[in-house]
């Protein structure tokens, strides 16, 4: 990752129009992924961006997480996880010989050649073109269905904890108004 792609926390604020201290506890949340270099942290300009122009779907929101749970495996065990997508890869191209996904392929092959900070970058990032990436993911098989399940359980859980309750004046007028 380039130096040039990492901003501090001041150059994010100004970016989000929000203060110093709110971008810091977006870091704290965990809702604004961040790196430490020394003493000072670091975010991504992609994740950044992503929060200025939030454009995720709910399928999007869910290939996101999964991702993130494949990059962890990846940081874990990086020679079985580069083995099973570059294999997917290859069975993609057999069975699509042509089509709109060829081109994501091409780019995973680039990617899985490349150096795994790449991999993981594309993995975990909220940019579009990592989103877009990640529609043609190519690492099927690294998760088992139960890992998926307990992905996509705290995901909803996460969502359901961002839900804010009505209040009781509120909930009424709803309810009046069905």
């Amino acid at each position: 990752m380039r130096t040039t792609d990492l901003l501090t926390i001041g150059e994010a604020a100004i970016l989000l129009r929000f203060s110093r201290r709110r971008v810091l506890d977006l870091c704290a949340r965990g809702l604004l992924p961040y790196v430490s270099i020394g003493t000072h942290r670091r975010v991504r300009r992609a994740d950044v961006e992503a929060l200025i122009h939030p454009v995720l779907t709910r399928t999007e929101l869910e290939q996101l997480w999964l991702h993130q749970a494949i990059a962890a495996r990846l940081a874990a065990q990086p020679d079985l996880v580069l083995s099973i997508a570059e294999a997917n890869v290859r069975r993609l191209r057999r069975l699509h010989p042509g089509g709109p996904e060829w081109e994501w392929l091409e780019r995973w092959e680039v990617l899985l050649a490349g150096e795994p900070a790449a991999v993981l970058d594309a993995l975990t990032s909220p940019a579009q073109y990592a989103v877009r990436l990640r529609s043609a993911s190519p690492f099927a098989g690294v998760l088992s269905e139960r890992e998926r399940r307990a992905v996509l359980d705290a995901l909803s859980e996460s969502r359901r904890d961002q839900a804010r309750p009505l209040r009781v004046a509120r909930l009424e007028r709803v309810m009046r108004a069905v």
